[in-house]
């Protein structure tokens, strides 16, 4: 395999500063949505009328976003190039009754979303995260982005079997991060301090969506600064590298060029902002029909439409190589991956190989296949999917990393700005 290009870092750069902005999926869309803007889409409202205007448009919905451009001449059975991704992470999330606490020390209760590795939460900084939802209606995006919380690990002393037989956590007793010291818990305190922080009136929220999040910043890692150590990379990473090929690819009237980047991919997809929902056939099929579009545009749009699903992959572990399959070691800095399961875990076939592996060789990169190990089940993520809900082709790409899951995982400096690269192809091919 050749060796591949070394890519300006700024693209690396304007990454880390991306996931250090979006602790939550609602953070992180909100920060995909003002770079739209800034590039000059408008945001519209699945409440109101759509028309069939050439130009770049989005949909929010909580933490998922849909974004498109509609180029001049564009005909009403055009297809659509889709690059996927999903903005959630596996993390701790704060429950209905948040507080909670025992023996003094003031807690809050959080339930265990995805799934995480759970030792990386431990003994760690964490700062809160999410959405308040007001009396009004209205929602407000709050961040805690300082030392709040803790989840302090056992003393050795006090488990002395944990470096011979492991660690073992249940995780509704030893994951409740302390955040204080006092003999009284009060329902509504955690509440009314998050008020205070986002500027809100005492008791004003009524609903909440608030996740934990590790502080450390992203950074460069290595004797040559070649890797990348950072938090939600799975799936973060996708999301900044699709928005930014988005942003930059060139338009024509050949195809309608797209970014759906859905929320709940780490629990199933299966919700309203999720890839198993309705969001993105319904904002792809009004977007046929405001151009006047009938059902049979509509199905000859989805019938020449490709989607390029890109998330994470596992990279080689050099401690690990026997959890590899013997003769695909996809490696850091080696180009971004394509993801592949016979059973369908991913959604690539010859086809869609074929799509990718022209999109890189355009972009100029080379890319490495990903297959599991035979002896071990297969991961999976928003491509088989959205292939069966929609009957359009799909691909399964993304980068390979290490640590996925972790609080804090583990990337090639230069792969991002390559998958970013090959997305940018793909959208202009």
């Amino acid at each position: 395999m050749s060796e591949p290009a070394r890519f300006d870092r700024g693209h690396t750069n304007d990454l880390m500063s991306f996931l250090a902005a979006g602790p939550t999926p609602y953070h992180a869309v909100a920060n995909v949505a003002d770079r739209l803007a800034e590039a000059g889409f408008r945001q519209v409202a699945e409440t109101d009328p759509w028309d069939g205007a050439s130009g770049g448009r989005y949909v929010v919905r909580g933490g998922a976003i849909v974004a498109w451009y509609m180029p001049e001449g564009a005909e009403p059975h055009t297809p659509f190039r889709i690059v996927g991704a999903h903005t959630d992470s596996p993390n701790l999330r704060v429950k209905p009754r948040p507080d909670s606490g025992a023996h003094g020390w003031r807690q809050v209760a959080v339930e265990v979303y995805g799934g995480p590795l759970l030792n990386s939460w431990l003994d760690r900084d964490l700062g809160l995260a999410g959405r308040l939802s007001l009396r009004d209606g209205s929602t407000r995006l709050v961040n805690v982005d300082r030392p709040l919380l803790r989840i302090p690990q056992l003393a050795i002393h006090l488990d002395r079997a944990v470096s011979s037989e492991g660690l073992k956590l249940d995780k509704q007793r030893h994951l409740q991060p302390v955040w204080g010291v006092g003999d009284h818990v009060r329902d509504g305190d955690l509440i009314a301090f998050l008020e205070a922080e986002a500027g809100i009136p005492a008791g004003e929220t009524t609903g909440w969506d608030l996740m934990v999040h590790a502080l450390e910043r992203p950074a460069y890692l290595g004797r040559d600064g070649d890797l990348v150590a950072g938090p939600r990379m799975d799936n973060l990473l996708s999301v900044h590298a699709g928005t930014a090929a988005l942003v930059t690819a060139a338009r024509g009237p050949a195809h309608i060029p797209v970014l759906a980047a859905f929320d709940h991919e780490e629990n199933g997809s299966q919700s309203d902002t999720g890839a198993d929902g309705p969001l993105l056939g319904s904002v792809l099929e009004r977007s046929v029909f405001a151009r006047g579009g009938s059902y049979e545009d509509r199905a000859r749009a989805f019938a020449g439409t490709v989607c390029l699903s890109s998330d994470t992959g596992h990279a080689v572990h050099p401690n690990y190589p026997e959890r590899h399959d013997p003769t695909h070691h996809p490696r850091v800095n080696g180009g971004p991956i394509l993801k592949v399961n016979v059973n369908n875990r991913y959604a690539t076939d010859g086809a869609g190989r074929a799509v990718w592996a022209s999109a890189c060789e355009r972009a100029g990169v080379p890319f490495q296949s990903f297959v599991s190990n035979n002896s071990m089940p297969c991961g999976t993520t928003i491509g088989p999917i959205t292939a069966a809900r929609h009957g359009i082709r799909t691909v399964d790409v993304g980068v390979a990393i290490l640590s996925m899951h972790s609080a804090r995982e583990l990337c090639g400096a230069d792969d991002p700005g390559s998958l970013a690269a090959s997305l940018t192809a793909f959208l202009e091919s």
